[in-house]
């Protein structure tokens, strides 16, 4: 990992650090791949052409960059959570009551399946790869 976005990591306030260690091992889960930048001074992960903004902010941890509603419904689910279009924010608080199912759900529509472009299926949900489910990740350090 690139030492700017492992310095923007280790600078995470210790009441948000779990949080966005969840996102990047469920990230990394399903794209061990993704690239990782600092892209608007934020850690991005980079699927093909398709990218996954994950900024630590006072409230908590925010997450921004898939094209339209491409959020696999995950918006519509969590009317609770603060959004707007291709932005959602999460407080530590709501995201206990999120299972880690919903959050890959909402990475893999927002980056796609292991390098192919997002795509979701008829019904507007996510599509998942056969074996897609990934490792159920909880808070960890570094």
């Amino acid at each position: 990992m690139d030492g700017a976005v492992q310095a923007y990591i280790d600078a995470i306030p210790p009441e948000h650090r779990p949080l966005f260690d969840r996102l990047h091992g469920l990230v990394l889960a399903l794209h061990p791949d993704a690239e990782i930048m600092l892209s608007y001074k934020i850690p991005t992960y980079k699927v093909g052409k398709n990218r996954l903004f994950v900024g630590a902010w006072k409230h908590g941890i925010s997450l921004y960059g898939w094209k339209g509603d491409r959020d696999g419904g995950f918006t519509e689910r969590h009317p609770e959570l603060k959004h707007a279009k291709s932005t959602i924010q999460l407080r530590p608080s709501d995201a206990e009551a999120i299972s880690d199912d919903e959050l890959r759900d909402l990475v893999r529509a927002a980056l796609g399946l292991s390098g192919h472009p997002a795509v979701t299926t008829a019904s507007g949900g996510p599509a998942i790869a056969p074996g897609g489910e990934g490792r159920s990740w909880g808070a960890r350090g570094g």
